[in-house]
């Protein structure tokens, strides 16, 4: 079963780009990327990757 947890390895902060990455087995960057885009338009991604470091475990 898959499961979604924060990467304790290939974290910049918290793990949550690596780990959403690794979920959905594509390179770290390119969520990395998405999230930087969210947070310039309007503080949403911010806001999000507080929430998502908060509500994804870190990875056992």
């Amino acid at each position: 079963m898959k499961r979604l947890y924060r990467s304790k390895n290939n974290k910049i902060i918290a793990g949550v780009c690596s780990g959403i990455a690794e979920y959905f087995n594509i390179d770290p960057t390119i969520v990395r990327l998405l999230w930087l885009l969210l947070a310039l338009s309007g503080g949403a991604g911010v806001i999000a990757y507080i929430i998502a470091w908060v509500i994804i475990p870190e990875e056992p």
